[in-house]
């Protein structure tokens, strides 16, 4: 049973909130629970909603379909923060300038599934044959390069010229 929950525009940027969801990456539910419930990172809060969020779209999405769920045995499949757009803001400076203030915004994607689902080795299209990369072509013979010239013209000191 795979499940999703996205969260956009939290404000908070991404460099931020990528600290706190690559420690729960790959990990069981409950320890991401744990992890995001004892981290410093305020980023902590906003990501556990999110996971909190997946881990109930699981569970109604096994009412629905008639499963048995087992929220301890899922797992954090996918977690990932993207850029949001950012608010652009201006302060005073000196002299009457304006200096701008970028306020970061982030979107926060969770996708949780069974054990047995995660673990699955995933099956990879085979691929056609590789073809080599095109050849590039040389220099144009005759006209010589500006490190030529520059290793090639030697600038005279006025001791030597005399």
């Amino acid at each position: 049973m795979e499940a999703r929950a996205i969260q956009r525009t939290v404000r908070q940027s991404a460099r931020k909130m990528r600290l706190v969801i690559d420690q729960i990456r790959g990990q069981a539910v409950p320890d991401a629970y744990a992890i995001l419930r004892f981290s410093k990172k305020l980023a902590a809060k906003q990501i556990h909603k999110v996971l909190k969020s997946a881990v109930a779209n699981a569970e109604q999405r096994a009412l629905r379909e008639n499963q048995a769920l087992d929220v301890d045995h899922l797992r954090v499949n996918y977690a990932v923060v993207n850029e949001g757009q950012t608010l652009k803001r201006f302060t005073p400076a000196a002299m009457g300038r304006a200096t701008p203030i970028k306020k970061r915004t982030s979107h926060i994607e969770i996708r949780v599934a069974g054990e047995a689902e995660s673990r699955a080795p995933k099956v990879q299209p085979a691929k056609a044959e590789a073809k080599a990369p095109p050849v590039r072509a040389g220099t144009k013979k005759g006209k010589p390069t500006r490190a030529k010239k520059a290793a090639g013209s030697k600038s005279k000191t006025k001791k030597e010229s005399k």
